[in-house]
């Protein structure tokens, strides 16, 4: 299955370059003149705002509506609004959802609702129709129980999904743990919450919650404002007046001291670290510009401190960065990184490192000025977009900045200084009160964390209160790594069935993004193996011909390294465990837990393969494979055994690529379908 991460990675995994910066960074230029359309505004007596910037360089128009209502709890009822957002859009009371669709597609126009809001844009000769197609399905949405319930089960099936992701789990309590379960910002949507919310509940949160009373439409591109003033006032002055409720919650504090909240996950094959603080920044603080500089220099890209520390100097992570908020309501700093499970501690030492150094030594001269030319240049390159516009106009109402604040942008940006920087770090980044959220293996990474004298509380995978995790539990006394391989050789059938299989045919389909995929693999007892996949019409297989290992693909052969090929000899059996039980260099770890289960953990080479205590199956391996930007350890589970010919095999596995590919086996054969020709 290693061989198949690697082409599924190879396929599917679109990665960006993030290697630091070599070159100087360019000299800047003179500060360009910023010249941000200033929106005309009105007012309809049901309380909608309008805001119009003309802009007549491009033949193209944007509409966006946004519902600037204060955040609520939902409750036991959480994913209302989630349900909402799914539902809504799919037709109105005048159209059905096909037939607005297809004028959507005809007019090469994009619409767009949500549970807050919509948006429309296109082509400006077409501005009257996607206004009032827009206006249409926010104002005169329709709601059925199918859709209703086909979104429903869309969301729990993806719920499901998220049970094994670490990183999932992370931020979801890393939320709660912040915020509190109470508050909007802290609850999280499970199955059970998503199955109390009825058809019902969608159409009074969208009747409660959907009203003009906080509402802007902010319109961008080729029209006149007389113009969308009198259609505005057509399409919406006969939306009902209201006001959304104005729940108020206590704000979060940050923690007393510096303390790890720690979630134990079995399955995982890096660490998530978050370390987080409360933000109560807002952007019309004196030290805004400052902050943001700030976290820029710390963990804004690339270039920032952390990536250069635990990816450039230590090869940790594939990156690590910060991220700071500024809302007119609490927001949270974190810094993150993925580590791997055997430096977890370390990357933690490192990231508050980082942070202590940025509180009190001065940034170079050379790291603000680079700093400032990055923020300068985005902001240049994005004002040229309509979305951009929209949202600074938008913003600026909502978050009461000043009329000039984005044509002095550059200005403020510029006359930040390095102890500007090392104040609003200081004010901003609270290293020792800081909230440090590790969702990883305990059986891998709790020893180290325990050495750095950090207090360290536990919590689940839904961020209730746990007791710690068992690291070591005992061994029975005779059990050995060769014990456990033969255990496993009777529990699948015996070793007389086992060793009757000269050949093994194994075809499971998945899919990724949207894309349907088959994942094959032949195998004989004559040291011969062949597995890959196929996708949209495209195969790509790696072979093992008893000799040499390749990779056939796109009408290419490659062959593979000797290291490669070492690997398949060992691998290209039917099954391997016949023959590593009498390999005296495979030990067993112990007893670890996974999934709630206790497992033998069987170390062979890289890899690390669980068996079951009480069944003797093998449940899952995690093992070292080379992705597209280094080398990762990736998780294979296994379950759902069923019997072909004497011999159980499992029917269920998944594979993760930066995202969870679950596979389902479809045909098994045995002694049969498998030719000299597979191995070609």
């Amino acid at each position: 299955m290693k061989k198949v991460i690697y082409i599924l990675a190879g396929l599917f995994l679109s990665v960006t370059s993030m290697q630091a910066q070599d070159r100087p960074m360019p000299q800047p230029g003179p500060a360009p003149t910023v010249n941000v359309g200033k929106p005309e505004t009105f007012k309809l007596k049901n309380g909608l705002k309008v805001l119009v910037v003309e802009n007549h360089k491009l033949p193209r128009v944007s509409y966006t509506l946004t519902m600037d209502n204060a955040p609520y709890a939902e409750g036991s009822k959480k994913g209302v609004s989630d349900l909402l957002s799914a539902v809504i859009g799919s037709g109105t009371k005048k159209i059905s959802k096909e037939k607005f669709n297809e004028e959507i597609d005809f007019l090469g126009a994009n619409i767009n609702f949500w549970a807050s809001g919509a948006s429309g844009g296109g082509l400006s000769k077409y501005s009257n129709r996607i206004l009032e197609l827009m206006a249409d399905g926010a104002l005169n949405p329709v709601f059925t129980q199918e859709e209703f319930e086909k979104q429903r089960d869309k969301m729990i099936e993806g719920l499901k999904s998220d049970e094994k992701s670490v990183p999932a789990v992370s931020s979801r309590v890393t939320d709660l743990l912040i915020y509190g379960k109470n508050h909007p910002n802290g609850e999280y949507v499970t199955e059970e919450t998503l199955n109390n919310v009825t058809l019902n509940d969608v159409v009074n949160n969208y009747n409660t919650y959907f009203v003009p009373g906080n509402a802007y439409l902010v319109v961008v591109g080729d029209v006149k404002v007389k113009d969308v003033k009198k259609q505005v006032e057509k399409l919406f002055g006969s939306w009902k007046p209201a006001v959304a409720p104005n729940v108020s919650y206590t704000d979060p504090k940050d923690v007393q001291y510096t303390q790890i909240d720690f979630v134990d996950m079995p399955n995982a094959v890096q660490s998530e670290i978050s370390v987080v603080n409360v933000s109560t920044l807002k952007m019309t603080d004196k030290d805004y510009f400052a902050a943001i500089l700030a976290n820029q220099i710390l963990g804004g890209g690339g270039e920032g401190r952390l990536f250069l520390n635990l990816r450039e100097a230590h090869g940790w992570t594939y990156g690590s960065y910060s991220s700071l908020g500024a809302n007119k309501r609490v927001t949270s700093f974190r810094a993150t990184a993925s580590v791997r499970n055997n430096v977890t501690d370390s990357a933690v030492v490192e990231i508050l490192n980082e942070l202590k150094k940025i509180r009190t030594d001065l940034v170079s001269e050379e790291d603000l000025k680079n700093a400032k030319a990055k923020y300068i240049g985005n902001f240049v390159m994005q004002i040229e977009k309509p979305s951009t516009v929209a949202g600074y106009a938008l913003r600026t109402e909502t978050q009461n900045l000043p009329e000039d604040f984005y044509e002095n942008y550059i200005k403020n940006i510029n006359a930040v200084t390095p102890e500007d920087i090392r104040n609003a770090a200081q004010k901003y980044f609270k290293v020792n009160n800081a909230r440090i959220v590790i969702v990883g293996k305990a059986a891998d990474v709790l020893p180290g964390l325990e050495s750095r004298n950090i207090p360290i509380n536990y919590y689940d995978k839904f961020g209730a209160p746990a007791s710690k995790p068992v690291l070591n539990k005992p061994v029975p006394a005779g059990v050995t790594a060769k014990t456990v391989l033969e255990n496993y050789i009777n529990a699948i059938g015996g070793e007389k069935a086992v060793s009757s299989v000269k050949s093994i045919s194994v075809t499971a389909s998945g899919s990724v993004q949207g894309m349907n995929l088959e994942v094959f693999k032949k195998v004989t007892s004559s040291n011969k193996m062949a597995q890959g996949l196929s996708v949209m019409g495209q195969t790509q297989k790696m072979v093992f011909d008893g000799t040499k290992a390749f990779v056939v693909a796109q009408g290419q052969t490659q062959a593979l390294p000797e290291d490669q090929v070492a690997e398949f000899k060992k691998e290209a059996y039917p099954f391997p465990e016949l023959k590593m039980k009498d390999d005296t260099s495979i030990t067993l770890k112990g007893i670890e837990s996974y999934n709630g289960s206790d497992v033998y953990a069987i170390v062979n080479g890289d890899a690390t393969i669980y068996f079951d205590v009480k069944t003797g199956l093998k449940v899952a391996k995690i093992e070292t494979a080379q992705g597209p930007q280094g080398e990762v350890s990736v998780t294979t589970p296994y379950s759902d055994y069923k019997e072909v010919k004497g011999v159980k095999i499992p029917y269920k596995s998944s594979i993760n690529i930066g995202m969870e590919v679950e596979l389902t086996v479809s045909d098994v054969k045995i002694n049969e379908g498998v030719s000299d020709a597979d191995f070609q």
